[in-house]
């Protein structure tokens, strides 16, 4: 295969050093890799009629998880079509990690380290770490709602009126999940509202700044609550969208939380245009669903 450019593995955040440490210990007491990491490529017709011929025959492994999720994996042995699709994808401008930014920084750790342990290691597998590939348009993106634990001193009315300077703010008769841009649900005090973002706070240029989760962040969590740093502050926590909005009035309702927002989810191509220009988004941006499970496929180090 040709040589990659530096950028043709393509992030679109950071990673948490408890998380990344935990994945690296895991990795070092396994001697192996067990969790892939989630990608997806561009449009690329060619790729996708030769994925699919190659899962016309029987599947090596064809099981159903726990959470009812079917993983089917066609082993692929011959040469000319390891080459066709290897040419193909050398041919792409990049590859996006979707779901696994742990999981890759800490592989490429434990590679640091072993390189520099060499002699120690009679194979040289920790150079890789394990992927899978799947056309972006077929990866599901569910929404990454957030719960806050109070009000920052502020009441109830106090707080929907500092909304009111940014948002309409509508009280809604159930729960809301957002079905478009600039939308967000609130759940406070027993009470759904649905709120708008004012068009004009939308910086449409910037594909960080105009994501749903920065509108949140920089108009409410910062400048109302005084949560600046969503990878630190304990007062907010994160719920995926495969748990509902239910799950989030129950945080609220239990008494740990004050209010609770349901977010309209980040697009695959929002994921892009934030990789392209080498930006970050806001922590736990995206919610990937399904999950791939850990350990059907593994790449031992040694």
């Amino acid at each position: 295969m040709q040589e990659r450019p530096t950028d043709a593995v393509r992030k679109h955040e950071y990673t948490r050093p408890d998380k990344e440490n935990d994945r690296v210990r895991q990795i070092e007491a396994l001697n192996a890799q067990t969790g892939p990491v989630l990608m997806a490529y561009p449009d690329a017709p060619e790729v996708d009629r030769l994925l699919a011929q190659l899962a016309l025959g029987a599947p090596a492994a064809d099981v159903a998880a726990d959470d009812g999720v079917r993983h089917t994996v066609w082993p692929v042995h011959a040469v000319d079509a390891i080459a066709a699709l290897s040419s193909q994808f050398d041919a792409m401008s990049a590859l996006y990690i979707a779901d696994g930014h742990h999981r890759s920084a800490a592989a490429s750790r434990v590679a640091a380290s072993r390189r520099a342990q060499a002699s120690r290691w009679s194979t040289h597998e920790y150079e890789y770490f394990l992927a899978v590939c799947f056309p972006h348009h077929q990866l599901q993106i569910l929404p990454y709602n957030r719960v806050v634990a109070d009000l920052s001193g502020l009441s109830v009315e106090a707080f929907l009126q500092r909304l009111r300077a940014g948002f309409n703010v509508e009280r809604a008769p159930s729960a809301v999940s957002p079905s478009s841009r600039g939308e967000f649900g609130l759940y406070l005090a027993g009470s759904w509202y649905r709120l708008f973002i004012h068009p004009g706070l939308i910086p449409v240029q910037d594909p960080v700044a105009r994501l749903d989760v920065s509108l949140l962040a920089d108009h409410v969590l910062a400048p109302i609550l005084g949560i600046h740093d969503l990878r630190t502050d304990k007062r907010i926590d994160f719920v995926g969208g495969i748990r509902g909005t239910r799950a989030l009035q129950d945080r609220v309702d239990a008494g740990g939380m004050a209010a609770a927002f349901s977010l309209h989810p980040t697009h695959m191509e929002d994921l892009m245009a934030v990789a392209d220009r080498g930006q970050v988004m806001p922590p736990k941006s995206t919610w990937f669903e399904p999950k791939l499970a850990d350990g059907l496929v593994s790449l031992l180090l040694d």
